[in-house]
Protein backbone atom coordinates (compact mmCIF):
# COMPACT_ATOMS: atom_id res chain seq x y z
CA UNK A 1 0.00 0.00 0.00
CA UNK A 2 2.75 2.42 0.23
CA UNK A 3 3.79 1.86 -2.93
CA UNK A 4 0.83 2.66 -4.21
CA UNK A 5 0.60 6.21 -2.10
CA UNK A 6 4.41 6.89 -2.75
CA UNK A 7 5.37 7.40 0.95
CA UNK A 8 7.22 5.75 3.07
CA UNK A 9 4.66 5.39 6.21
CA UNK A 10 7.18 2.45 7.80
CA UNK A 11 6.39 3.04 12.00
CA UNK A 12 3.36 5.49 11.42
CA UNK A 13 0.08 6.20 9.72
CA UNK A 14 -0.59 7.25 6.83
CA UNK A 15 -1.82 10.91 6.76
CA UNK A 16 -5.25 12.28 5.69
CA UNK A 17 -4.07 13.98 3.07
CA UNK A 18 -1.82 11.21 1.76
CA UNK A 19 -4.85 8.93 1.82
CA UNK A 20 -7.27 11.60 0.35
CA UNK A 21 -5.18 12.10 -2.66
CA UNK A 22 -4.75 8.68 -3.62
CA UNK A 23 -8.39 7.91 -3.41
CA UNK A 24 -9.26 10.87 -4.84
CA UNK A 25 -11.42 11.57 -1.66
CA UNK A 26 -12.83 15.11 -0.29
CA UNK A 27 -13.68 15.64 2.94
CA UNK A 28 -17.43 17.36 3.35
CA UNK A 29 -17.95 20.52 4.36
CA UNK A 30 -20.40 19.39 6.34
CA UNK A 31 -22.28 16.11 7.26
CA UNK A 32 -25.11 14.66 8.99
CA UNK A 33 -26.98 11.40 9.17
CA UNK A 34 -29.19 12.72 6.21
CA UNK A 35 -26.26 12.99 3.92
CA UNK A 36 -27.01 11.37 0.94
CA UNK A 37 -25.13 10.31 -2.24
CA UNK A 38 -26.28 12.23 -5.74
CA UNK A 39 -26.62 15.79 -3.32
CA UNK A 40 -25.02 18.82 -5.05
CA UNK A 41 -22.04 20.56 -4.21
CA UNK A 42 -20.37 23.53 -5.97
CA UNK A 43 -16.80 24.37 -5.61
CA UNK A 44 -15.24 28.16 -5.98
CA UNK A 45 -11.88 27.24 -6.55
CA UNK A 46 -10.70 26.83 -2.77
CA UNK A 47 -13.95 25.53 -1.08
CA UNK A 48 -16.82 23.13 -1.14
CA UNK A 49 -20.50 24.48 -0.71
CA UNK A 50 -23.57 22.22 -0.63
CA UNK A 51 -26.51 23.94 -2.82
CA UNK A 52 -28.73 21.63 -0.57
CA UNK A 53 -29.99 20.20 -3.38
CA UNK A 54 -30.02 16.31 -4.80
CA UNK A 55 -30.04 14.90 -8.48
CA UNK A 56 -32.86 13.16 -7.50
CA UNK A 57 -35.01 16.05 -6.90
CA UNK A 58 -34.60 16.71 -10.52
CA UNK A 59 -35.16 13.24 -11.97
CA UNK A 60 -38.13 11.85 -10.22
CA UNK A 61 -41.46 13.38 -8.60
CA UNK A 62 -44.31 12.21 -6.60
CA UNK A 63 -44.06 8.17 -5.24
CA UNK A 64 -41.08 7.43 -7.64
CA UNK A 65 -39.13 10.05 -5.74
CA UNK A 66 -40.06 8.58 -2.66
CA UNK A 67 -39.00 5.10 -3.82
CA UNK A 68 -35.64 6.40 -5.02
CA UNK A 69 -34.81 8.15 -1.91
CA UNK A 70 -35.42 5.24 -0.07
CA UNK A 71 -33.23 3.43 -2.34
CA UNK A 72 -30.03 5.79 -2.05
CA UNK A 73 -31.08 5.56 1.58
CA UNK A 74 -30.49 1.88 1.84
CA UNK A 75 -27.43 1.52 -0.35
CA UNK A 76 -25.56 -1.01 1.52
CA UNK A 77 -21.72 -0.06 2.82
CA UNK A 78 -18.80 -1.53 2.16
CA UNK A 79 -15.55 -1.95 3.76
CA UNK A 80 -13.49 0.90 1.64
CA UNK A 81 -10.37 -1.32 1.61
CA UNK A 82 -7.89 1.66 2.57
CA UNK A 83 -5.89 1.87 5.20
CA UNK A 84 -6.55 3.62 8.50
CA UNK A 85 -5.17 7.00 8.96
CA UNK A 86 -5.08 9.78 10.77
CA UNK A 87 -5.55 13.82 10.75
CA UNK A 88 -2.72 15.64 12.66
CA UNK A 89 -3.02 18.98 14.47
CA UNK A 90 -1.56 20.92 11.80
CA UNK A 91 -4.29 19.61 9.34
CA UNK A 92 -6.60 19.81 11.62
CA UNK A 93 -5.81 23.70 12.45
CA UNK A 94 -6.12 23.69 8.34
CA UNK A 95 -9.64 22.72 8.20
CA UNK A 96 -10.85 24.58 11.08
CA UNK A 97 -13.58 23.26 13.21
CA UNK A 98 -15.59 21.47 10.26
CA UNK A 99 -13.55 18.49 10.66
CA UNK A 100 -14.13 17.98 14.09
CA UNK A 101 -17.99 18.69 13.48
CA UNK A 102 -17.88 15.84 11.31
CA UNK A 103 -17.04 13.63 13.53
CA UNK A 104 -19.80 15.41 16.75
CA UNK A 105 -16.86 15.89 18.53
CA UNK A 106 -16.37 19.76 20.34
CA UNK A 107 -13.42 21.58 20.68
CA UNK A 108 -13.22 24.04 23.51
CA UNK A 109 -10.23 26.19 23.08
CA UNK A 110 -7.66 26.91 20.28
CA UNK A 111 -6.14 23.74 18.58
CA UNK A 112 -2.89 25.49 18.20
CA UNK A 113 -1.97 25.58 21.77
CA UNK A 114 -1.74 21.41 22.20
CA UNK A 115 1.37 19.83 22.23
CA UNK A 116 -0.44 17.28 20.38
CA UNK A 117 -3.77 16.63 18.48
CA UNK A 118 -4.59 14.21 16.34
CA UNK A 119 -8.36 11.98 14.86
CA UNK A 120 -7.48 8.79 14.11
CA UNK A 121 -10.08 7.58 11.67
CA UNK A 122 -10.44 3.44 11.79
CA UNK A 123 -12.24 1.11 9.66
CA UNK A 124 -13.61 3.26 6.96
CA UNK A 125 -16.55 1.41 5.27
CA UNK A 126 -18.03 2.74 1.81
CA UNK A 127 -21.23 3.64 -0.38
CA UNK A 128 -21.22 4.07 -3.55
CA UNK A 129 -23.98 4.51 -6.98
CA UNK A 130 -23.21 2.72 -9.84
CA UNK A 131 -24.91 1.68 -13.75
CA UNK A 132 -25.46 -2.27 -12.78
CA UNK A 133 -27.49 -2.03 -9.74
CA UNK A 134 -30.38 -0.27 -8.14
CA UNK A 135 -31.01 2.97 -7.80
CA UNK A 136 -27.89 3.74 -10.18
CA UNK A 137 -29.48 2.14 -13.08
CA UNK A 138 -32.76 4.16 -12.75
CA UNK A 139 -30.43 7.92 -11.90
CA UNK A 140 -28.30 6.79 -14.77
CA UNK A 141 -31.31 6.52 -17.60
CA UNK A 142 -33.62 9.39 -15.95
CA UNK A 143 -30.51 11.79 -15.88
CA UNK A 144 -29.65 10.99 -19.85
CA UNK A 145 -33.41 11.78 -20.46
CA UNK A 146 -33.44 14.75 -18.10
CA UNK A 147 -30.13 16.15 -19.90
CA UNK A 148 -32.08 16.24 -23.40
CA UNK A 149 -35.21 17.03 -22.30
CA UNK A 150 -34.71 19.71 -19.51
CA UNK A 151 -31.04 21.33 -21.15
CA UNK A 152 -31.95 24.85 -19.45
CA UNK A 153 -32.60 23.34 -15.45
CA UNK A 154 -29.45 20.64 -16.45
CA UNK A 155 -26.75 23.78 -17.30
CA UNK A 156 -28.42 25.64 -14.45
CA UNK A 157 -28.13 23.06 -11.78
CA UNK A 158 -25.78 20.81 -12.81
CA UNK A 159 -23.73 20.50 -15.41
CA UNK A 160 -20.64 22.54 -13.94
CA UNK A 161 -21.52 21.27 -10.45
CA UNK A 162 -20.78 18.04 -8.35
CA UNK A 163 -22.45 15.16 -7.11
CA UNK A 164 -21.57 12.90 -4.80
CA UNK A 165 -21.16 9.31 -6.05
CA UNK A 166 -19.34 8.01 -3.03
CA UNK A 167 -19.58 8.34 0.74
CA UNK A 168 -16.89 7.57 3.56
CA UNK A 169 -17.89 6.58 7.01
CA UNK A 170 -15.60 5.72 9.80
CA UNK A 171 -16.04 2.80 12.00
CA UNK A 172 -14.98 4.56 15.12
CA UNK A 173 -12.56 7.33 15.54
CA UNK A 174 -9.79 7.96 18.04
CA UNK A 175 -9.29 11.37 19.67
CA UNK A 176 -6.02 12.02 21.67
CA UNK A 177 -4.91 15.26 23.24
CA UNK A 178 -1.99 16.23 24.58
CA UNK A 179 -1.42 19.81 26.35
CA UNK A 180 0.01 21.67 29.21
CA UNK A 181 -2.52 21.91 32.62
CA UNK A 182 -2.53 25.62 32.21
CA UNK A 183 -3.88 25.24 28.83
CA UNK A 184 -7.55 26.11 28.01
CA UNK A 185 -8.22 23.27 25.64
CA UNK A 186 -11.09 21.04 25.74
CA UNK A 187 -12.82 18.26 24.05
CA UNK A 188 -16.77 16.98 24.23
CA UNK A 189 -18.46 14.75 21.60
CA UNK A 190 -22.00 13.05 21.13
CA UNK A 191 -22.45 9.74 23.23
CA UNK A 192 -25.98 8.92 21.21
CA UNK A 193 -25.42 5.60 18.86
CA UNK A 194 -21.41 5.75 20.10
CA UNK A 195 -19.59 3.44 22.52
CA UNK A 196 -17.09 5.49 24.07
CA UNK A 197 -13.71 3.92 25.32
CA UNK A 198 -11.68 6.23 27.61
CA UNK A 199 -7.80 5.22 27.50
CA UNK A 200 -6.92 8.45 29.25
CA UNK A 201 -8.87 11.81 30.95
CA UNK A 202 -6.68 14.04 32.57
CA UNK A 203 -5.66 17.77 32.94
CA UNK A 204 -2.81 16.95 30.14
CA UNK A 205 -3.95 13.61 28.22
CA UNK A 206 -7.34 13.02 26.74
CA UNK A 207 -7.30 9.86 24.84
CA UNK A 208 -10.93 8.34 23.76
CA UNK A 209 -11.95 6.02 21.04
CA UNK A 210 -15.59 6.45 19.79
CA UNK A 211 -17.02 3.69 17.93
CA UNK A 212 -20.62 4.00 16.09
CA UNK A 213 -23.85 2.66 15.18
CA UNK A 214 -26.74 3.17 14.15
CA UNK A 215 -27.23 5.73 11.26
CA UNK A 216 -23.98 7.26 10.62
CA UNK A 217 -22.62 10.14 8.83
CA UNK A 218 -20.08 10.65 6.58
CA UNK A 219 -17.32 12.48 7.05
CA UNK A 220 -15.85 12.35 3.07
CA UNK A 221 -17.10 11.39 -0.39
CA UNK A 222 -15.85 11.43 -3.85
CA UNK A 223 -17.70 14.09 -6.50
CA UNK A 224 -18.26 14.06 -10.11
CA UNK A 225 -19.04 16.76 -12.42
CA UNK A 226 -22.45 17.00 -13.26
CA UNK A 227 -21.29 16.52 -17.23
CA UNK A 228 -19.17 14.05 -16.45
CA UNK A 229 -21.56 12.09 -14.69
CA UNK A 230 -22.05 8.50 -15.83
CA UNK A 231 -21.38 6.48 -12.58
CA UNK A 232 -19.04 4.13 -14.34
Amino acid sequence: MSLDLGIDIINRRPYAREVFKWQDMELLPHSSADTMLCEIYEWNGRNWRTTNNNLIGYLFAGETLQTIKNSLISVQKFPALIPDFEFTKESMVEYGLSLPSLFNIGINGNISNAKTFSVRVNGVTRSRITNIDSPGIEILKNYSEFTQDQSRSYRKNIKFNYLSTSLFFAESVEIYLEKDAATGLDISFQTRDVEVEAKADTDTTKHFILKYSGNQAPFAAKFTKGKDFNIM
